[in-house]
């Protein structure tokens, strides 16, 4: 269990540091606060808020998420979840060989963005709000490592909150920690964007392992492993 959330958390790491999505972040959460990295003193507190009210909002989807995916999976038979080992499984190799590079899927290569116009009096409202929408899928990269998590939970009944959940957090605390320093962190970006897509490589090839382990029904190997390896320390 313990593993499966470090993947989880992991891919929520590798959602934001994907390069279709990180570029633009720092710039789309000034904006939001009604900022602009361009400014000579932008306002940092609320970029900061902004970004704390836009990780709340996709929070909260993948809470809800996490919850009813729970209630349905704790109620199917041992029969069924050996089916559902070997789909879950199935879909994790599947995007992880998306996400290395060896599978082409014209929809997830579609980039997806946002348009923000201001509407709401509130623009800790309106970062909440593009908070639900990015939990629906912003981008083909966000969806790939959140389709492996799905299949993750699919095969684990009763974990599926706190996987969503590991995720969840995985994805947010970086988007927090732009809403700190979201000028620094553009030119940073701008200079290693090109080299994040080894990020997405490494994670791929964990993922088509874990998928391996998934469909074979072995994933506690994994567990067994590293508490014998903790034995011997």
């Amino acid at each position: 269990m313990e593993i499966s959330i470090a993947i989880a958390f992991l891919a929520g790491v590798v959602s934001f540091l994907s390069p279709c999505v990180l570029p633009i972040i720092p710039g789309f959460l000034a904006y939001l606060a009604g900022s602009s990295l361009d400014e000579e003193k932008p306002n940092k507190k609320d970029i900061f808020l902004n970004s704390l009210f836009f990780v709340i909002g996709f929070s909260v989807v993948f809470a809800i998420l996490g919850v009813l995916l729970n209630t349905l999976l704790e109620a199917v038979a041992f029969d069924v979840q050996i089916w559902l080992a070997r789909i879950g499984g199935t879909l994790i190799i599947f995007f992880g060989l998306y996400l290395v590079g060896l599978l082409k899927i014209p929809f997830l290569e579609r980039a997806h963005t946002i348009k923000v116009k201001k509407k709401f009096k509130s623009r800790y409202f309106t970062s909440f709000l593009f908070g639900l929408a990015f939990a629906v899928g912003w981008t083909p990269c966000v969806g790939a490592a959140l389709g492996a998590i799905l299949g993750l939970a699919v095969t684990a009944p009763g974990s599926a909150f706190v996987l969503l959940l590991s995720y969840a957090i995985g994805l947010g605390i970086p988007f927090l920690v732009i809403g700190l320093f979201a000028t620094q962190a553009s030119g940073f970006i701008n200079k290693y964007a090109k080299t994040l897509r080894y990020v997405n490589i490494g994670f791929g090839i964990i993922l088509i392992i874990l998928g391996l382990f998934v469909f074979t029904q072995s994933l506690n190997l994994i567990s067994d492993f590293s508490a014998a390896s903790n034995l011997l320390q």
